[in-house]
């Protein structure tokens, strides 16, 4: 007999997607899978997060255990009005009541998964949302408050001040942070309701990693530092390749530049040979790309976990993150296995750091796997969801 029924609702789901937040639903999804519930995952048919294009098939698929239900997006109407709300938003301006509605539903609507939830709400015993930014949450999160969690995926910045994402935040019946420091930021930005949790998230520990085949199958000869993830600005890449370029002029640091993710990595051609862009990656081959670099580059800001930086501390990786990201730099701290910069000039003496210094790099990089283990396990994860549900019945 099943322990109960939970929807996770997420914008995208499936191979091929890139994203933190998408990989925690997907991963908590299939693990509650395990432990005997019955799991749908709603979700749409895109996997760009561009463009929002329907890529994957509408309707009923199996994903494993997980049910997994596709509905088609709609195109926003208006893309020159939300760019012109997208723009004043970053510019730190506040948009009114109307301008919110017409922001979010500039970019895309999923008017079928809303009405297959109105009518499917009280099947559910639970009801998962994230992250928060999109139409999927802050359209439907409405639906059943009464069992709905959320798990904002919060990150400081203009898009989390929106009045709906406060309404949103203070009217589910619990919330799930990743973080410290995210749980803090949730509490800046709204009245939260009393049942919210710190949960954490967590990391498939790979069984084993193999560096050197990594390295003879995707012909990498010199040592690397890694970047993985979305190559765009608001998670820092531009910082990284500009730092990279003047640390190998300044330091004349004798690593090269191992990118993975999506997005185009868009490298100058005065770096084209020293940097190496492998594109979306076979999951098999993340853990050994994390555990052959020297160190891992973290420069995004907008963080409410960072996979990543778990995945190259399991590796035996240093990571070098930005001091921006109060979540990394928490991480960080409590690791002791990390080095924050505030700026170009001090990530790129982070890397004549690692080349000068390579064994006590190393060193510095050892805890970081035991601090993963002991707090950032999918057992140890999913027992907090778990026991966070039992405010539900």
């Amino acid at each position: 007999m099943k322990k109960g029924k939970l929807a996770f609702v997420t914008p995208r789901y499936g191979p091929g997607v890139v994203g933190g937040s998408e990989a925690v639903s997907r991963e908590a999804a299939h693990g509650f899978a395990a432990r005997g519930y019955e799991v749908d995952v709603l979700t749409t048919c895109a996997m760009d997060h561009y463009t929002w294009a329907n890529q994957f098939d509408p309707g009923v698929a199996r994903d494993g255990d997980v049910t997994v239900r596709r509905f088609p997006t709609v195109a926003g109407r208006d893309l020159a009005r939300w760019v012109e709300l997208q723009e004043r938003l970053l510019a730190g301006k506040t948009l009114d009541e109307a301008e919110e509605l017409s922001w979010v539903n500039g970019r895309f609507r999923v008017p079928e998964l809303y009405l297959h939830l109105s009518a499917s709400a009280r099947d559910y015993d639970a009801i998962v949302f994230s992250p928060y930014l999109f139409w999927s949450t802050l359209y439907c999160v409405g639906i059943a408050p009464e069992r709905t969690v959320l798990m904002p995926c919060l990150h400081d910045e203009a898009y989390a001040r929106l009045r709906l994402v406060r309404a949103a935040l203070s009217g589910a019946a619990a919330l799930w942070f990743l973080s410290e420091p995210e749980h803090q930021l949730g509490h800046r930005l709204a009245a939260l309701p009393p049942h919210h949790f710190l949960v954490g998230a967590a990391v498939e520990v790979p069984e084993r990693y193999d560096t050197t085949g990594f390295r003879e199958r995707f012909g990498i000869e010199r040592p690397y530092v890694l970047y993985a993830g979305r190559r765009e600005d608001g998670k820092g890449w531009r910082q990284v390749l500009g730092a990279f370029g003047a640390a190998v002029l300044r330091h004349r640091v004798p690593f090269d530049l191992v990118t993975i993710g999506v997005g185009d990595p868009d490298v100058p051609a005065a770096l084209e040979q020293r940097v190496t862009d492998l594109g979306y990656l076979d999951p098999a081959e993340v853990p050994n790309a994390f555990a052959g670099a020297v160190a891992y580059l973290q420069p995004s800001a907008n963080e409410s976990f960072s996979r990543t930086i778990m995945e190259a501390w399991l590796g035996g990786t240093l990571v070098i993150a930005s001091s921006a990201s109060d979540v990394v730099t928490w991480h960080c701290e409590r690791s002791g296995s990390g080095l924050l910069y505030g700026d170009e000039l001090e990530l790129g003496e982070c890397l004549r750091f690692v080349a000068e210094a390579p064994k006590l790099a190393e060193e510095l990089a050892r805890g970081g796997r035991e601090y993963v283990l002991a707090n950032y396990t999918w057992p140890h994860v999913l027992d907090a969801m778990e026991r966070s549900l039992e405010v539900l019945r």
